[in-house]
């Protein structure tokens, strides 16, 4: 390989060990979370609760497929994160500094003080190892492969590689708002079957890695243990307070989530062992809601990681996609024409690329749809608009039965169409609409049944409980169990021992 052409390429074999560094311990992760569910949810079955996820996919939690699935969340997020930053660092070392010991010691100490955050509350081994593995491999990767030759060419190839990294940052920039991550599923993945199938990964994976590191609060279902209340008026009150608000009282679990310890005159809210919140019957009891949201948040050991990876999301993510799309396209391109000319070809290729996927965006963004309009504009030929005027009716909370035509998106092809139809028969009073729902309920996308589920909490007839509950029992999705279980909830319906 020529100089030239490792200075255009050494970036992806670095990412790349990175990447597979970041799945290895991902898929260890989330496997031990799976294990650790199983057990939880067993628990709860056997003390006659309703589990989530359900006894049809209780099984799968214990094999390597849906980690290595949900790991690959982590891998794409933090992963990508941790190896793109760690490559920037390493050229900026490298190059910039000339390799000086007291630059290298002061990204040393940035990713010492990232593992003092990922660790404030509490040792956490594998989190630990993200942070310590993945730098160490890039890095050693990166100076194995990374040029040391200079040429009078160097600023050329910078500029080539940086350039649309830049306008592309821009351009993305100037749309990101709160409904970005809906408008790219929407406008660019639902919109095409190579889409659809990543957007059906997500549904089937992510949960797995969700899971990892949820906040209390955040988990649909928490055990309890109240072995140790002492004082028996208190444990009924206690027990019914804790499971109207998500906490399911189990015996005999060590593991619990919770575990409420009463030491004089004083309950102690103790979590994997620890004591992470000390209070009284009378301030829990007047306070509920506020002391377990101050527990779940005293509790929470994954505060940093979990932002690392919403940031290695934003950014991480779409840089590492850069990279190796970019050397790829290089060296496709110095199959047939000089270094000089790929690497103009692959940066062109990358820029239009990226603004091919964000112009639907920009469509979107300039196509305004007035709720005066949407009788005429929801029976478009375009289903763009269909879809635009489905939303307006959402956040309007307009009366779908209102408009018709309606009724003829229920067969259409269009996933986005149905999921939002789906979410505009939630905020309709109209009993005809209430059928067509129950039809969504059988869509075999399950985005679309995941929503209809939705929308039958937000109708709020309590006379669905039963139809929900069979649907619960009987799916084979845990996405789809999620927000069955949170349409009960929204309903009013709690849990109780059925044995």
């Amino acid at each position: 390989m020529t100089v030239n052409m490792k200075r255009n390429s050494y970036a992806a074999p670095a990412l790349l060990l990175g990447l597979f560094s970041a799945q290895m311990i991902a898929t260890i992760q989330v496997y031990l979370s799976n294990v650790h569910l199983y057990r939880s949810v067993t628990v709860v079955l056997e003390n006659g609760y309703l589990p989530i996820p359900n006894q049809l996919i209780m099984s799968r939690l214990q094999d390597f497929g849906p980690a290595l699935g949900g790991g690959l969340f982590f891998t794409l997020t933090v992963g990508a994160g941790i190896s793109i930053l760690t490559l920037g660092m390493m050229w900026i070392w490298d190059r910039i500094f000339n390799r000086r010991k007291i630059v290298a010691g002061l990204f040393i100490l940035f990713w010492l003080l990232c593992l003092v955050g990922v660790n404030m509350n509490g040792f956490n081994p594998i989190v630990t190892a993200y942070f310590v593995v993945i730098p160490t491999m890039v890095s050693i990767a990166a100076v194995a492969l990374m040029p040391a030759e200079r040429d009078r060419h160097v600023p050329f190839h910078r500029a080539m590689l940086l350039v649309p990294i830049v306008i592309l940052a821009l351009v993305w920039t100037s749309i990101m708002d709160k409904g970005l991550f809906i408008d790219i599923r929407d406008r660019i993945l639902l919109s095409n079957p190579v889409g659809a199938a990543i957007n059906n990964f997500y549904y089937s994976y992510t949960l797995y890695a969700a899971e990892v590191f949820k906040t209390l609060d955040q988990k649909s279902l928490k055990t309890c243990g109240l072995e140790s209340i002492q004082t028996v008026p208190i444990s009924p009150r206690l027990e019914r307070m804790l499971v109207h608000h998500g906490y399911l009282v189990v015996e005999n679990y060590e593991d619990a989530d919770l575990r409420i310890i009463e030491e004089g005159g004083a309950l102690l809210f103790q979590n994997r062992g620890r004591t992470i919140l000390k209070t009284t019957t009378e301030d829990f009891f007047s306070e509920p809601k506020r002391v377990l949201k101050e527990f779940s948040v005293k509790a929470d050991g994954y505060a940093f990681f979990r932002q690392f990876t919403i940031l290695s999301l934003l950014f991480g993510f779409p840089l590492a996609l850069y990279v190796i799309a970019y050397t790829l396209l290089f060296l496709v391109a110095t199959l047939v024409c000089d270094m000089r000319k790929a690497a103009v070809t692959a940066s062109v290729l990358c820029l239009v690329i990226g603004i091919a996927l964000v112009a639907p965006m920009y469509y979107a963004k300039g196509e305004k749809i007035d709720r005066n309009n949407v009788s005429q504009t929801i029976q478009s030929t375009r289903w763009q608009q269909r879809v635009g005027s489905l939303k307006v009716v959402v956040r309007e909370r307009l009366e779908i039965a209102d408009f018709p035509g309606y009724e003829t998106m229920m067969s259409h092809d269009r996933i986005p169409e149905r999921y939002w139809l789906a979410q505009a028969f939630g905020v309709s009073r109209q009993p005809e609409t209430y059928g067509h729902l129950l039809r969504l309920l059988d869509d075999p996308q399950p985005i679309v049944v995941c929503k209809a589920l939705e929308a039958l909490g937000q109708r709020g007839d309590r006379a669905v409980i039963p139809e929900i509950l069979r649907r619960f029992e009987n799916s084979h999705h845990w996405y789809e169990q999620l927000y069955a279980y949170q349409a009960l909830r929204t309903l009013g319906w709690k849990q109780a021992k059925s044995i």
